[in-house]
């Protein structure tokens, strides 16, 4: 079973355009990683499910810096899971996906905050 963690600062989210009507909502999510460690694994889970889906970044690697598009992602709350360079687990509970194409922000005190490190 997965273990949930809210953040309490979030993952800041930007809507920047929405999705045709009369398609099935999907949507592209770029991660900006503005922390100081690179982002070797991302998961998704809908809330509902009990188990992680596939290594979304597959091969790719988010250098600190970098960013990387999710394209194609159905309309849905997930739960995330960022896996950094050292190994270190960072799960957000029921991010909202919807409504458009988005940006999530991932800083050095969201990584830090979700490890427990954070204030």
């Amino acid at each position: 079973m997965k273990k949930l963690v809210l953040l309490a600062s979030g993952v800041a989210v930007l809507v920047l355009a929405s999705v045709p009507a009369h398609a099935a909502k999907r949507t592209t999510v770029t991660l900006v990683n503005r922390s100081d460690w690179a982002i070797h694994h991302l998961f998704l889970s809908s809330t509902t499910d009990d188990s992680w889906g596939p290594d979304q970044l597959g091969k790719h690697v988010i250098e600190p810096g970098g960013s990387f598009d999710l394209t194609n992602i159905p309309c849905d709350d997930y739960d995330v899971k960022l896996v950094d360079e050292d190994g270190d687990e960072c799960e957000i509970a029921e991010v909202g996906v919807c409504s458009g194409d988005e940006t999530w922000k991932i800083t050095n005190d969201d990584l830090l905050e979700c490890e427990g490190y954070g204030e």
